[in-house]
């Protein structure tokens, strides 16, 4: 008598840790940088450098690099400069062991630039890191049974979700803009912002689809006598493959991305003219793949000439609630920071999405947060100096997941989908903007799946105090299957005996039981 297995798959949270911390230093402009009349923009970027497991505690090595973009003391001329943080941190993390893997999801929640003199700058952030320790786990379930002997067992099925496969891999990208006719031809970039919208991931065989859309924004000096500041902005559509081995059709995508890596150059065009941004961007991507299967076990067994004994193991099996999400929207009318700056003309702006809540509720997951918008606009006044403003709007939205319970599992993901700005006034802007977001809910239920028999002889002295015949009067919650491993009698001789065409009996029914063959 032998059990036949099949593997299971699994991956499991086991442990959870954070940590903020706060980044300061005072930065010099190098000496081949303009001094600074006023700040316009700043943008930060965590890099993960080692993120190393020991013995409940987690080593963590990064760097914070803060992009900076000023106005000079020049008539209408704006520059840019970058500077890099270094940070190390330890966090305890109960459980942890040396050679764990640790997921870590950084967030930069304030960055503070200010403008100490027209040469030096204070830098100030705030970032949090958040761990989570990842298991991947294999469990044997019996799934059937050899048996020369009479055997009686029965089965269940579990709609489960199976980890498949989870690596890290990159995606790059090479897209060329060309600048419109009316604009100058390029002198040299001064800031670049590149984002993506519209992210979709798809799994085919042995390989993944992506498709998107990057946009583009540029501000730069043009060229001999447009030696002023310029900007140019594009949206193109982009695709491409992962080569994922293992990767099968309708398996479940779950892949979060980052922008790491982006060189930005200017490439002339036919004519040989500085009028070509080639952008090459790297997605960094953290690729998990599930696969949902009716999984048939065995649920019971029993012996009618030998003892058996099911030998079961807990485990935490996951189910699929949600892949999906839904958009919140966002309108709201801001008025700019300055009001001695008034507007002449809007040139860019550009949001970030900051996630200061998310939670499991009735029916859905609860997100709070808030998306602060930055525009760069040409000022009204004097010379028509390039400046900034920032608008924080908070907003709340619900992801509807039916049968959610607060033992669920999900991984959010979040894009701004669409951000408009409007000038309403010279000091006052519409704000409107779609929000993305989309998450992955599992359902956890713990259930005891058959591992191993134990079998043995029956016991003499407990088989001969069962009657030959017996006429069992059926109680509450009683079936059939109890009827006969209570007397190690095959249930297709219930069936047989009783003149039933099916398993299904009442509380009261008298059901005859005969020990031995027909």
């Amino acid at each position: 008598m032998e059990l036949v297995k099949k593997k299971i798959h699994m991956d499991r949270i086991s442990g959870r840790a954070g940590t903020q911390t706060v980044l300061e230093e005072d930065v010099n402009i190098s000496d081949n940088k303009p001094d600074a009349s006023h700040l316009l923009n700043s943008k930060g970027e965590i890099i993960m450098e080692e993120i190393r497991a020991g013995e409940n505690t987690v080593n963590l090595r990064g760097r914070l690099i803060v992009s900076i973009l000023y106005l000079t003391d020049m008539e209408a001329s704006c520059a840019s400069m970058e500077t890099v943080i270094p940070f190390e941190e330890k966090v305890n993390m109960d459980g942890v062991n040396n050679g764990d893997t640790i997921l870590a999801d950084s967030a930069i929640e304030d960055l503070t630039v200010g403008l100490i003199n027209s040469r030096k700058l204070s830098v100030q952030a705030v970032v949090s890191i958040d761990l989570e320790m990842e298991e991947h786990m294999e469990q044997d379930a019996a799934v059937d049974i050899y048996h020369d002997e009479p055997v009686e067992y029965r089965k269940r099925v579990f709609p489960v979700v199976q980890l498949v496969l989870q690596k890290k891999d990159i995606f790059r990208l090479k897209e060329e803009m060309e600048l419109s006719g009316n604009l100058p031809n390029v002198f040299q970039t001064i800031w670049h912002h590149i984002t993506f919208d519209h992210v979709e991931f798809k799994a085919l065989e042995e390989k993944i689809s992506v498709q998107g859309e990057m946009k583009a924004f540029f501000l730069y000096e043009g060229e001999g006598d447009n030696d002023r500041t310029l900007w140019y902005e594009n949206t193109v559509p982009f695709s491409g493959i992962i080569e994922c081995h293992g990767c099968r059709e309708n398996m479940i995508p779950d892949i979060s991305y980052d922008l790491g890596q982006c060189n930005v150059e200017v490439r002339q065009d036919f004519d040989g003219e500085e009028r070509v941004f080639c952008v090459e961007p790297v997605l960094d991507l953290d690729i998990h793949l599930y696969e949902e299967e009716n999984l048939e076990v065995l649920s019971d067994i029993y012996g009618v000439d030998k003892e058996i004994e099911a030998l079961t193991t807990e485990v935490q099996l996951k189910s699929l609630l949600l892949n999906g999400g839904g958009k919140c929207k966002i309108a709201e009318h801001a008025k700019i920071q300055n009001a001695e700056m008034p507007m002449y003309q809007l040139i860019h702006s550009e949001g970030d999405i900051q996630i200061d809540e998310q939670s499991i509720v009735e029916n859905g997951i609860a997100i709070t947060g808030s998306l602060q918008v930055t525009t760069l606009y040409l000022c009204g006044s004097g010379s028509k100096s390039i400046y900034s403003t920032k608008n924080r709007i908070p907003f709340q939205y619900v992801i509807e997941a039916d049968n959610v319970m607060p033992t669920s599992i999900f991984r959010l993901h979040y894009s701004i989908e669409q951000l408009t700005v409007t000038m309403l006034d010279n000091d006052e802007l519409d704000i409107k903007a779609a929000l993305q977001f989309k998450a992955v809910v599992f359902a956890v239920q713990k259930s005891n799946l058959i591992t191993d028999i134990k079998v043995e002889q029956l016991d003499i002295n407990k088989l001969s105090e069962l009657p030959g015949m017996v006429i069992c009067i059926a109680g509450p919650g009683d079936t059939l299957w109890d009827i006969g491993k209570r007397y190690y009698v095959p249930i297709a001789q219930l069936k047989e005996v009783n003149e039933l065409t099916s398993e299904e009996i009442s509380a009261g029914d008298k059901i005859l039981v005969v020990k031995g063959s027909l």
